[in-house]
Formats: structure tokens, C-alpha cells, sequence
């Protein structure tokens, strides 16, 4: 509403607007120019955070999404305030700021929210261990991984729950070495992973020496194994089935065993796959 009265529209010509359907309430002195239903997730993050008090900015899992970390959405949009929570707002959960400072704020497509340090602190609060690696794993894909940010907000953690959890998986994870591209490539991380058998690389570049080369889905590379899983769509025409077999042909004269699991093996039979991945690996 501030913004709308300070183009120059008064108060009462945006009412006038609104009751004939040319603005939207979407949160009270949040308007939007159509259907709140049609507004984007970056539009809905936006509008969360201007029905708080100044200052605000998007964090938690909100935060997440605008940094493109591919986390799970809540229904719910995060926001934190400065200073104390305030009152609460329906479809929004308000987080208090007391530890924020100007360093933990930046701004995405005009929208304010956590840095990405700030960012992560907050979702290891609820997200899981492989959330939080997964994390690391994109953001350090997209270069914007400041690990001496991260140490500056564990520095201020002031024993946050969260700070145990992003301490323990940047000390003993390898930040960009499981970055999964799709859910069944997570699948079978998973099933090597409660085996014991976790690969030393995933989806790495292989070069082949008269130029080109192949991207491995699982690396172990003391015993020269690539794995790799089939989906149901991607390799189901007979040119793809070809190119994958001349391609394993190839990786093969190379010195590498090539071994394929398919989608239904992944997804129900994870005892065989991982009976076969131990008898590979011995």
C-alpha cells in the first residue's frame, strides 16, 4: 500500500481499485495487480515479506528457494524479522532477528532475504542431513559458496540447533561431491550409502582421449567401477540404448567396468543392488 500511494495514487482511488477487481488484497496493505491465486512463489515470498514490519526478510526455506538450492517447499512462507517475532500472520511463519545483522541480509530479484551463510544456518533447523549436503553440493556448483560466511555465522550461533548440524556436515562431507540430478540418482546414493559402500564421486566428467567423453552417475575409483542408473524414459529408444552401450564400450577400453541398474531395481530391490555393489566392490 505505501508503495502504491507513494506512485500517487491516494487511498481512496485504491480502494476505488479494489472493489472493482483491478487490485487484490493479499495480505492486509499488500496489494497485487490480479488473483493473489496467480502470483508466482517469488511474488508470494515478496508479498510476505512486505505485510511485516520494515525490514523484513525472506529466510529459512523461502530463502532456499530464491537461491535455487532445490529444497523441499513448506506451505508456509519463512520470514524473520528484526528483533522480536511480533504477531503472527496466516500463511506466514515470522522468525525473531535478534541475532541478524546487516551482514545476513541481501537482496534477490528485489527481494530482501538471509544471505546464503545466514540461509543455511536457518534450514538446518529442521532439514535433514542430506538436505543440507545436498545444499552445499548446488551451491558450490553455482559458485556462490563462501565457507568464511559460514564460519562468521557459526561464530555467532550463540548454540542455535542448527549450528551443530551445518558444523558436522562441512566437516565431514565432501562439499560438491554428491550432486545428485534427480531422484532416482538419490535413490541409489541412499541404498550405497546404508551399505557402506559410498561412491567417491557422482556425475563426473570422464574425458576420452580423441576428444568428447561421458559423464559417470557413480565413481569408485580404486576399483575402476562406474555406476549407473537407467530411468524409464530417458533410455527407452532403441538410438539412446545404442549410445549408452557404445559408450560404456568405450569407458571399458579405458580400464573402467560399467555397471547399470535399472529404475525398478532401484526403487524395490535395493537388498540385490546392494548385494551387487558389495560383489563388485570386493
Amino acid at each position: 500500500m505505501r508503495q502504491i500511494v507513494a506512485l500517487g495514487l491516494s487511498a481512496s482511488a485504491v480502494r476505488s481499485r479494489v472493489s472493482r477487481g483491478r487490485l487484490h488484497v493479499v495480505y492486509p496493505g499488500v496489494l497485487a495487480v490480479g488473483p493473489p491465486r496467480l502470483l508466482t512463489p517469488k511474488g508470494r515470498v515478496m508479498a510476505a515479506t512486505l505485510a511485516c514490519r520494515p525490514g523484513t526478510a525472506a529466510s529459512h526455506r523461502s530463502s532456499s528457494m530464491l537461491f535455487e538450492l532445490r529444497l523441499a517447499r513448506r506451505q508456509w512462507i519463512d520470514v524473520t524479522t528484526p528483533g522480536a517475532r511480533g504477531r503472527q500472520r496466516r500463511g506466514i511463519r515470522i522468525h525473531d532477528g535478534l541475532t541478524l545483522t546487516t551482514a545476513d541480509v541481501t537482496v534477490i530479484d528485489n527481494i530482501p532475504c538471509t544471505s546464503l551463510a545466514r540461509t543455511l544456518l536457518d534450514i538446518c533447523e529442521d532439514a535433514t542431513r542430506r538436505e543440507v549436503e545436498r545444499a552445499l553440493d548446488v551451491a558450490e556448483q553455482q559458485q556462490i559458496l563462501d565457507l568464511r560466511a559460514i564460519d562468521d555465522v557459526l561464530d555467532r550461533a550463540n548454540g542455535r540447533r542448527g549450528a551443530k548440524l551445518l558444523g558436522a556436515v562441512l566437516h565431514e562431507h565432501r562439499v560438491g561431491s554428491t550432486l545428485t540430478r534427480n531422484k532416482l540418482e538419490e535413490a541409489l546414493l541412499a541404498i550405497a550409502r546404508a551399505a557402506e559402500l559410498p561412491p567417491d564421486a557422482v556425475n563426473v566428467w570422464i574425458p576420452f582421449p580423441d576428444g568428447g567423453g561421458a559423464e559417470a552417475d557413480f565413481l569408485y575409483r580404486e576399483q575402476r567401477l562406474i555406476v549407473e542408473v537407467d530411468g524409464r524414459d530417458v533410455h527407452t529408444t532403441r538410438r539412446a540404448f545404442h549410445s549408452d552401450r557404445r559408450r560404456d564400450q568405450r569407458l571399458m577400453l579405458l580400464g573402467w567396468r560399467v555397471v547399470r541398474f535399472t529404475w525398478r531395481e532401484v526403487m524395490f530391490e535395493a537388498a540385490h543392488v546392494a548385494a551387487t555393489l558389495r560383489g563388485l566392490l570386493a
